[in-house]
């Protein structure tokens, strides 16, 4: 016994064709926002700017830039906290804009995997 689909559904091979060409023009539209995102460069302070540091798209660190006056040799855990602050913001900034340029592309569907 044949299950016959309402008007719209399935569609034949026109609309399976269709489906696939999105699918496609979505992939290479993500493809091509991967290479902006990962080409930007974010900078994020910490400590009242003490610590300044610079990271890419990829979460790759380009530089820590340190003030004098937060440099205490008595008091090394504290430069060692505003220094993971200041990197942990720098990576919430990147993943947090990564997932909102995503998202327009994508029209909020979730794709696991693909970034």
């Amino acid at each position: 016994m044949k299950a016959r689909l309402p008007q719209g559904f399935g569609g034949g091979p026109q609309n399976m064709n269709a489906m696939i060409r999105q699918a496609q023009k979505m992939q290479e539209q993500m493809e091509e926002l991967q290479a902006d995102l990962d080409a930007r460069e974010y900078e994020t302070n910490a400590g009242g700017g003490v610590v300044t540091v610079k990271i890419n798209g990829k979460k790759e660190i380009l530089s820590i830039d340190i003030k004098p006056e937060i440099v205490d040799p008595d008091d090394i855990e504290t430069l060692s906290d505003v220094l993971t602050a200041a990197v942990n913001e720098a990576i919430r900034k990147v993943e947090e804009t990564n997932s909102a340029e995503m998202s327009k592309v994508t029209g909020g569907m979730s794709l696991p995997g693909m970034f």
